[in-house]
């Protein structure tokens, strides 16, 4: 072959259009899948030849399954809820904000269900200084609150979130009483896991009490704490976590919604990855079971 030859070939080669992300989703999905299942499926196999990495998958089924997640699935119960009243002093607010390591807080009246708006920590900062702490009024501080149903979609949420750029939204039952509360960092949990700051390192919420004798249960949870928060007796020798003993139990990996009894106890699944389960509702089968640590 003549250098001049080669020379086009090169060229040619050079300036041939790169393959850009719609040819490769085109690709991918040439044979459209007809129902969430085969997407799955698709997704699955990408990623068994790396095509998609591990990561990126996961967060791609964190947001499927956030489109089939409600408020009430994820929220922080109204017994667990840090409040304020909105007759504190500055020197009464100041400790609890320090002791429960909030950015913001429910601002209450005569009870819980009378919610005034929320309070930012950070609006409190400059009341700090000495020549501006006689100056502070609770209603100066707050701001309103975004009350939504328990049935509210997560990725409905996420959305409203975003546009009215709030962080935490109070969750109310069919009643119109405070049930819960929902923050962004929750939301966002579901779909990318765990974020971890630096006051998580002694957070022990890996179990929520919803009702007396239903939890939400991290599946990241040892079998150690477990037993000791539930008063159980599972064995950790082949396993160091509940999700790894229901996923044992299950004896493969499950799709959201789906349940298991044993050791009269009910363990269904509210949010699992490509590999492993994420979060648990766990529901006591006796109520003289032992009670949710105080």
């Amino acid at each position: 072959m003549s250098d001049t030859s080669e020379l086009l070939r090169d060229s040619a080669e050079n300036t041939a259009p790169r393959r850009g992300v719609r040819e490769w989703l085109a690709d991918l999905f040439s044979d459209e899948p007809e129902n969430l299942p085969e997407l799955v499926s698709i997704l699955r196999d990408a990623a068994e030849r790396q095509l998609i990495e591990v990561d990126a998958l996961n967060i791609i089924f964190g947001a499927l399954q956030v489109s089939d997640m409600h408020a009430r699935d994820i929220m922080i119960p109204r017994s667990a809820m840090v409040v304020v009243d909105e007759d504190q002093t500055l020197e009464e607010l100041l400790p609890v904000i320090v002791d429960s390591r909030h950015s913001r807080f429910p601002v209450v009246g005569d009870n819980v269900d009378d919610i005034k708006g929320i309070l930012h920590a950070k609006d409190l900062l400059p009341l700090l200084l000495p020549e501006n702490q006689q100056s502070f009024t609770m209603r100066d501080c707050i701001r309103p609150a975004l009350l939504i149903p328990e049935s509210k979609r997560l990725n409905v949420l996420l959305q409203e979130f975003r546009a009215n750029r709030n962080h935490m939204a109070l969750v109310v039952d069919e009643y119109g009483q405070i049930s819960g509360a929902v923050t962004i960092e929750d939301v966002l949990e579901q779909i990318v896991g765990e974020i971890e700051d630096e006051h998580d390192v002694d957070d022990d919420s890996f179990v929520k009490q919803l009702e007396p004798n239903t939890f939400h249960v991290k599946a990241n949870t040892t079998i150690e704490d477990f037993n000791e928060y539930f008063a159980t007796e599972f064995s950790d020798e082949e396993f160091d976590t509940i999700g790894g003993l229901v996923l044992h139990q299950l004896g493969h990996l499950p799709e959201r919604g789906e349940r298991i009894v044993f050791a009269d106890m009910s363990f269904e699944v509210l949010n699992a990855e490509s590999r492993r389960i994420r979060l648990l509702k766990v529901e006591k089968a006796h109520s003289e079971a032992a009670d949710a640590q105080d």
